[in-house]
């Protein structure tokens, strides 16, 4: 959707609110309002609702409207003496698959299975029989800390590299014609999800100014369509 467009229902859904006293809404302040929406809907649409049970893929419609955020990628990093360390990307926005490529002696890059486990957990399962590291039942375990991904080796085997897929930030929406703040000019950017999520970030985008101008009416109709 062009910015042009989203900037024209973001004002015709905050109508009584953007006339007069809030006729001058600049656009760098919507724009700003649309990509703070966007991660909100996304984070809702991938966590999805504990009472539905409605996750990023437990639905063809979720898995439809979330596939292209979806990025493929080989992570490469450190082999420590019991871990291997990488780098997250600097797009990375939520965790979906990290599936380790690891070698041992003469046996190389073989495939096996991560589970993703919290950090503070790491010293009871590195010393379970069932969950250690384990080149030769073809499994580990790995955690997320500081921006990097750490898949536990226990000195059994090397890490080659992380065959990973994760969800990528949206980009972010811009429109031509003002200035930012480190002092480069906006240009046009999309927004660039299907024309449904997309109404339901102009939505929540809604409600986040109207919430600002001290709307609460305006931002209590917003929330109710998002």
């Amino acid at each position: 959707m062009t910015p042009q467009l989203v900037l024209i229902k973001l004002r015709l859904r905050l109508n009584k609110s953007h006339s007069s006293d809030y006729d001058l809404i600049p656009d760098w302040k919507a724009v700003e309002a649309i990509n703070k929406a966007a991660i909100d809907v996304c984070r809702r649409l991938i966590n999805g609702s504990v009472k539905t049970q409605d996750g990023s893929e437990e639905t063809t419609m979720r898995t439809d409207d979330l596939q292209f955020l979806l990025k493929p990628k080989e992570l490469v990093g450190v082999n420590h003496k019991t871990f291997f360390e990488a780098k997250l990307p600097e797009d990375y926005l939520w965790y979906k698959r990290f599936t380790p490529i690891v070698s041992k002696a003469k046996c190389k890059n073989k495939t096996i299975d991560s589970l993703f486990v919290e950090e503070a957990n790491v010293g009871t399962l590195i010393k379970d029989w069932s969950m250690e590291p384990s080149f030769e039942w073809e499994q580990t375990f790995h955690t997320l800390l500081d921006n990097k991904l750490r898949v536990y080796t226990n000195g059994d085997f090397l890490v080659n590299k992380i065959d990973a897929v994760y969800y990528r930030y949206p980009k972010k929406m811009d429109i031509n014609g003002y200035i930012h703040e480190d002092g480069n000019a906006s240009v046009d950017i999309d927004l660039e999800f299907k024309e449904d999520v997309a109404n339901l970030i102009i939505s929540e985008a809604a409600g986040i100014i109207a919430g600002d101008i001290e709307s609460p009416n305006q931002k209590a109709i917003n929330d109710a369509s998002t």
